[in-house]
């Protein structure tokens, strides 16, 4: 069979997977709220809530349906063979010229898709503080970063000429030693268009400091972000490893909670340290980046993919695009297992706040992120299981309870 048959087959295939989960969470909103949870949305906040959900849905469905029709012109069409043309013959400007293709469609689709989630539907429920300068750069900033890694991974893919299917791992090792390096260097790029300062001495940074000496847990710093410039939605979030581990709270998250509610959030985030989920969650990127070896390493060695998209041989740029889309059919399966470790760990870290005494202050906390997130109360369990990182508020709180 021609292999554009079967990858255009692939497209179509993860576009019906993704319109299926957005059609279930769109009727979802209709599902009943769970007891323990109702009074996190008063009745005129919830059908605000409802609107928010089903606007959120509808451009994901659109936008999903838009994406996916896109690529399959693209690829029906010859398009990335077509442009690569109009560039130098050799092996890297082919390389370069698939990707430069390949993410200025991707940032172009996602610019529009952001502009009305962010400027339109964020912004018509109160949500959004970004201005459109802002949301420019960081559009801009993604663009430049989307194209800087692409280039390094494709350029990975180009050792395939020296090491031919030993590709298999050395793909696989870099991988994941380019994901660490990520993480590593997140806290850097987090600062490019962001303002962090120290969490000022008082009452609520005493608190803290004693949590982490009590578990002579060590921080590079506390640290405010000023999230408010584009959002009025709160977090928290442990990133670094090593001695570069700092913690960072939203300024929103100060402003809308009390001392012991920021704490309990902040032992729930302790809790993730202690039990190094951080470095636990990599090792099972090792499942997901052995399977991107596996595709990486057919896409490279299979000539008939680029002969029957109008290459005249292997072109590393399009085994990009290829793995891509390839493994849009293989991440659900993977994601499956990953979201479920990822849920049993927030459940850990839960327990974590409640062993510090914490436990009530995080319930309230969270049913406060919830509000302010606009968060769904009872999502589907097909979207729970197959899409959700976080188990749903209602059965959080069930177990803290339990543990209380």
């Amino acid at each position: 069979m021609n292999s554009k048959i079967i990858i255009i087959a692939i497209v179509v295939l993860s576009g019906i997977y993704s319109l299926v989960l957005n059609i279930i969470r769109y009727h979802s909103a209709k599902n009943k709220t769970p007891e323990n949870v109702s009074d996190v949305y008063d009745p005129e906040t919830y059908e605000k809530w409802k609107k928010y959900s089903a606007e959120h849905c509808r451009l994901s469905l659109i936008s999903s349906l838009i994406t996916s029709a896109v690529l399959i012109v693209l690829l029906s069409t010859n398009v990335f063979s077509k442009f690569s043309s109009l560039f130098p013959q050799n092996l890297f400007m082919q390389l370069f010229a698939v990707i430069l293709l390949e993410a200025a469609v991707s940032s172009l689709l996602g610019a529009v898709e952001g502009y009305i989630s962010t400027m339109v539907i964020e912004q018509k429920y109160g949500f959004n503080r970004s201005s459109i300068k802002t949301f420019a750069f960081d559009q801009i900033r993604s663009f430049i970063l989307a194209i800087i890694l692409s280039l390094a991974i494709g350029s990975v893919l180009l050792l395939y000429l020296l090491l031919g299917n030993w590709i298999i791992l050395l793909f696989g090792c870099v991988m994941f030693l380019f994901t660490l390096v990520i993480s590593f260097l997140y806290p850097i790029f987090s600062r490019i268009g962001n303002k962090f300062v120290p969490l000022e001495d008082g009452e609520l940074k005493e608190k803290l400091m004693d949590l982490l000496n009590k578990h002579g847990y060590t921080v590079k710093a506390i640290e405010v972000m000023d999230a408010s410039r584009r959002t009025t939605k709160s977090n928290a979030y442990f990133t670094g490893f090593g001695k570069m581990k700092t913690i960072v709270l939203y300024d929103n998250l100060l402003n809308n909670m009390t001392t012991d509610e920021i704490c309990a959030v902040f032992a729930h985030e302790l809790g993730h340290g202690l039990n190094k989920d951080v470095m636990k969650k990599q090792i099972l990127n090792v499942i997901y980046l052995f399977a991107m070896s596996v595709v990486a390493w057919f896409c490279v060695q299979e000539p008939a993919l680029y002969t029957d998209f109008g290459f005249g041989g292997t072109n590393f740029g399009f085994a990009y695009v290829l793995i891509g889309i390839i493994l849009g059919i293989v991440q659900p399966f993977i994601f499956l297992f990953v979201n479920a470790y990822s849920r049993i760990a927030e459940y850990k870290a839960d327990h974590q706040a409640v062993k510090e005494g914490y436990g009530k202050d995080l319930i309230s906390a969270l049913k406060k992120l919830s509000r302010e997130n606009f968060a769904h109360l009872s999502p589907s369990k097909i979207n729970v299981v197959l899409e959700y990182s976080h188990p749903p508020l209602s059965a959080r709180i069930d177990a803290i309870e339990k543990k209380l």
